[in-house]
């Protein structure tokens, strides 16, 4: 029978390989597993924000409708309607966004990976298959991005929010309250990112944020972790 220190816990075992380690190292078939699951949310960021930016801002409520006899270049007829200005309402969108950061953010820290529920599933999902180790390091640089871009898009649905803080601390009206500052193609440029980042990573397993952390590694502007440094040997 095993001894219980030699074996941890199921999820401790397929998310990591030794949390104890110097140098931490992930379950990558659990990470594109999770990525998978994940992908779910921008999805359904890029449909809102297609609707909001192409969508119509009028609602005909069907309370008048009048023929004018008349017809447009394009042959159309024209009617007299009652319309009214439509409104947006983000509360759901940004409760999601928000659990979205929640994930990215639980994620780069040992302590807190537990707490995330697609990282218990997709080690359970990872079970049975032959663990594939990666270092931390340039996982938690990619989702750093990944958090950057949903902040983006929380600002995007809530920026008076923002707005008022800034205003607040420097004393200076220097954001409005009363519109929307931030141009509409930066969160549709962040989706879209997020999306693409995402399905490379779950189909292809190609992840495009550690590209990136080894290529400023490489021009000297991050420092790459040694793992070999950290594990020396001295028997």
């Amino acid at each position: 029978m095993a001894q219980p220190d030699q074996h941890p816990g199921v999820f401790k075992r397929l998310w990591f390989r030794d949390t104890e380690e110097a140098s931490v190292f992930i379950n990558d078939v659990a990470v594109r597993i999770r990525a998978g699951l994940l992908l779910a949310i921008p999805l359904y960021m890029g449909f809102t924000l297609l609707d909001v930016v192409f969508g119509s801002h009028w609602v005909v409520t069907g309370a008048f409708i009048q023929d004018t006899f008349d017809t447009d270049f394009d042959g159309r007829i024209l009617y007299h309607v009652e319309a009214v200005k439509r409104t947006f309402e983000y509360s759901r969108q940004t409760w999601i966004l928000l659990y979205a950061l929640f994930e990215m953010l639980s994620g780069m820290f040992k302590a807190t990976s537990h707490l995330s529920p697609t990282i218990l599933l997709s080690s359970y999902l990872a079970r049975n298959s032959k663990p594939v180790w990666k270092p931390l390091q340039p996982k938690r640089f990619a989702w750093s991005i990944g958090a950057t871009l949903i902040a983006t898009c929380i600002v995007f649905f809530n920026p008076e929010v923002l707005a008022t803080w800034v205003n607040q601390l420097s004393g200076h009206a220097l954001l409005p309250t009363t519109s929307n500052y931030m141009p509409r193609w930066v969160p549709m440029v962040s989706v879209w990112v997020c999306i693409g980042f995402m399905w490379m990573e779950t189909v292809l397993g190609v992840c495009v944020g550690c590209q990136i952390h080894a290529l400023l590694v490489r021009m000297g502007v991050l420092k790459d972790e040694c793992y070999a440094c950290n594990n020396l040997s001295w028997d």
